[in-house]
């Protein structure tokens, strides 16, 4: 027996460290993989610092290399290769160290007579979402068309966030130029002309007074200004772990003009493509909504899922059971009732989630077209606030000069 390194991830995603006495290293990786977690690497204790050891542990599973590992498997599961074959291959193609070694691990896995679900889900890597999906496939005998329709979802899902984030960069960028020129000025620029003010004597205006005085806390007290930030964003972190006071703030957020209207239709638009690909896949509908809330972020609308699903249980219809929801979207109410009507409930979800998604860059446009004029018409206004501060000053100067 023999004392080794260790390094792995806990299902949350945390890196753990440690040591373990243990025969091999096979076996140390073991008894991390008995334990929920997923082992990174290990090495007996004396061998030394290794290279190869530490890129590995500073390595993880991105998303998008999940979604190439799904291309690809449903690329050579549709060409008619047997799956454990499937996997040698991509083995074989797979450059990264961290990738090489999960799809060994689920190849192993298959090839011990394993559900390819089960070897997923034991690597940590992939979603509650995508496990059940892919389990949903072997048990239809569809494994091939789910993976087609996983790497589809993953597409849509990454290309609207895509499109939210690229569209908000700009603004991003806005704000903080915007901020930056404010600091400079207040913090540079003004406290130059307050020792001519004070050797004037002259009684400043009021403007001019308020401006030097700013412009003095941010000189004097920047650090006090940063450490407030710091720590009401701590604060409000914290306070957002307390359920209660989530539900409280996510409803808050839903009111607010432009910015309610942006959430409601990214929230459902993920809801609806999530609950469709599902149904498609043949998930049943009660653990399909019970997938799909997951992927919502917003706990008012969460608690809406959770009692339709109640309320679905019980035998009333999808559509139905979200009519009370005073934040769920019309619209996706009388579509999905469509879908339940017609049978088409899976295809109309997805109609939905489409819809959604055009809805979104819509309104991400909408408020793009007021927040950038509003920006810039704010921070000239501020800057022209201070220039009007100072030169109101220096005529007062004059005046009293002559």
């Amino acid at each position: 027996m023999a004392q080794y390194l260790y390094k792995a991830l806990t299902p949350a995603g945390e890196p753990v460290e440690g040591q373990m006495e243990a025969a091999s290293e096979a076996e140390v990786i073991a008894k991390i993989q008995e334990a929920g977690n997923l082992p990174l690497s290990a090495s007996r204790m004396g061998e030394g610092f290794s290279w190869q050891n530490f890129r590995l542990s500073r390595r993880s599973i991105t998303q998008k290399q999940v979604g190439e590992f799904t291309d690809q498997l449903a690329t050579l599961l549709t060409s008619g290769m047997p799956l454990d074959r499937s996997l040698s291959v991509m083995l074989d193609l797979a450059d990264d160290e961290r990738l090489h070694a999960m799809i060994k691990a689920i190849r192993d896995k298959v090839r011990g007579g394993g559900n390819l679900s089960d070897a997923l889900a034991e690597q940590h890597v992939f979603s509650k979402l995508y496990v059940n999906m892919v389990r949903a496939g072997e048990m239809g005998g569809t494994l091939e068309k789910t993976l087609q329709r996983l790497s589809d979802y993953q597409a849509r899902s990454k290309a609207l966030k895509d499109s939210v984030l690229s569209a908000m960069i700009y603004p991003a960028i806005l704000l903080v130029l915007a901020v930056g020129s404010l600091f400079i000025l207040l913090g540079k620029v003004v406290p130059s002309f307050q020792p001519m003010f004070e050797e004037s004597g002259m009684q400043m205006p009021m403007l001019t007074q308020i401006v030097l005085g700013a412009a003095n806390i941010v000189v004097g007290y920047w650090w006090v200004l940063v450490v407030a930030v710091v720590a009401v964003t701590l604060l409000l972190r914290q306070r957002l772990e307390d359920p209660k006071f989530r539900y409280q703030w996510d409803a808050r957020k839903l009111r607010v003009p432009l910015f309610g209207d942006l959430i409601q239709r990214l929230e459902t638009a993920r809801f609806t493509r999530t609950l469709g690909t599902l149904l498609n896949s043949g998930v049943p509908l009660l653990s399909g909504l019970g997938i799909a809330k997951n992927v919502m972020n917003n706990q008012v609308l969460v608690e809406a899922v959770d009692t339709a699903a109640e309320r679905v249980k019980h035998g009333e219809a999808l559509a139905d059971a979200l009519s009370d929801a005073e934040y769920f979207p019309r619209l996706a109410q009388q579509l999905i009732a469509v879908g339940e009507e017609t049978g088409k409930l899976d295809e109309m979800l997805l109609k939905t989630a489409n819809t959604y998604d055009g809805e979104v860059r819509t309104t991400v446009d909408r408020m793009l077209s007021v927040l950038v004029p509003a920006t810039v018409l704010i921070l000239a206004g501020l800057i022209a606030l201070i220039v009007f501060a100072i030169l109101l000053a220096m005529l007062g100067m004059n005046d009293l000069m002559t």
